[in-house]
């Protein structure tokens, strides 16, 4: 718990610097604007306002995401990063939305920037900034499995193709004079902003619906059945879900149903430790645990099994499909061209 503390509290600490830098680059931009009077200028400072709220509402939900469980809070606050992230998106949406309607004025009114060589200075500088932030930013999300991070990771790299894209658009405009470029490039820029804010809102309403991380599960398949036991006799019914950098797990695990409890919860306490070695977050575990039945001796590879009622067959492999099955696992899991003997058995 102390390990997954001091995580919290460096992200906390990345995502304040993050804040900090972004209102800089924000003040570098108005001042491009200022010099500029360029749509395609304004529209890569509109972004870097919705950095800033982004930012420090990132801070508040990483600050709420690291505090304990309590009662009104059983399963703790780490969803919250969810719902940060989600207002982050309709942010940047809302965000591309004045972006497009200042571009179309423009282009129906008309509009002629001016000072350009300083624009195209102070936004090439505040874009390999951002560039470096949001690189930074979302591998160490990826790393500390926070979405708060990765989110900012994502707007921040974002953020940095737009504004590479503006430096391109002023220098296109100041070599043509063709001024209307800059308006369309303004237009084509609000538009994939709002794209990125739609892909981060889709990301963040996954997490809230506890949508289903099937790479996650294609690993924690694999790697158990890799290295389950013979008295392991089935895992089915299994659930992950995300709450800020941890985990809760939730699964049935079926073993004879002769095993003392004590054995049996020795078991599953060893399953928790196998999982638990393979990863580095916090996980929480909630299995419930099932006995065999007679249909469970075909698949059963426990073969010093001194009360066996029909002959074994074979192991139904655990995967991605298998585990999420809500019922035990019959011999009728098994694939049809099944060959005995093709499992470690005891």
């Amino acid at each position: 718990m102390s390990e997954n503390k001091n995580h919290s509290q460096n992200n906390f600490t990345f995502q304040r610097n993050v804040a900090i830098v972004g209102i800089a680059l924000f003040l570098g931009k108005l001042l491009a604007w200022h010099f500029t009077n360029s749509d395609a200028v304004f529209s890569d400072a509109m972004e870097s306002i919705v950095n800033i709220i982004a930012a420090f509402m990132g801070l508040y939900s990483l600050y709420l995401a690291a505090k304990p469980k309590d009662i009104d809070h059983p399963y703790g606050h780490g969803k919250v990063e969810f719902v940060t992230s989600g207002v982050e998106g309709a942010l940047i949406i809302f965000a591309g939305i004045i972006i497009i309607v200042q571009a179309v004025d423009s282009l129906l009114h008309g509009n002629i920037p001016k000072q350009l060589d300083w624009g195209i200075a102070i936004v090439a500088a505040t874009a390999i900034i951002n560039y470096l932030m949001g690189h930074i930013s979302f591998k160490k999300g990826v790393r500390e499995n926070s979405l708060v991070l990765q989110s900012s990771g994502t707007h921040l790299k974002s953020d940095t193709l737009t504004t590479f894209g503006v430096v391109i658009s002023l220098i296109l405009v100041q070599i043509t004079k063709l001024y209307w470029i800059d308006a369309v490039v303004a237009f084509l820029f609000g538009a994939y902003i709002m794209y990125v804010g739609y892909q981060i809102i889709r990301k963040s309403l996954s997490g809230i619906m506890d949508e289903a991380d099937e790479d996650m599960l294609k690993r924690l398949a694999k790697f158990l059945d890799d290295r389950r036991l013979p008295q392991w006799t089935d895992l089915h019914n299994v659930r992950i879900q995300q709450h800020g950098s941890g985990l809760h797990i939730d699964a049935h695990l079926t073993m004879p149903w002769y095993y003392e409890l004590r054995r049996a919860h020795q078991e599953m306490e060893d399953m928790y430790k196998l999982i638990g070695e393979s990863h580095d977050r916090a996980i929480e575990f909630n299995f419930h645990l099932d006995d065999c039945k007679p249909i469970s001796c075909a698949i059963c590879a426990l073969f010093s099994c001194p009360v066996r009622e029909q002959a074994f067959v074979g192991q139904v492999e655990w995967n991605v499909n298998t585990i999420t099955q809500e019922n035990k696992h019959t011999v009728n899991d098994l694939p049809s061209s099944y060959v005995n003997g093709n499992k470690k058995a005891e």
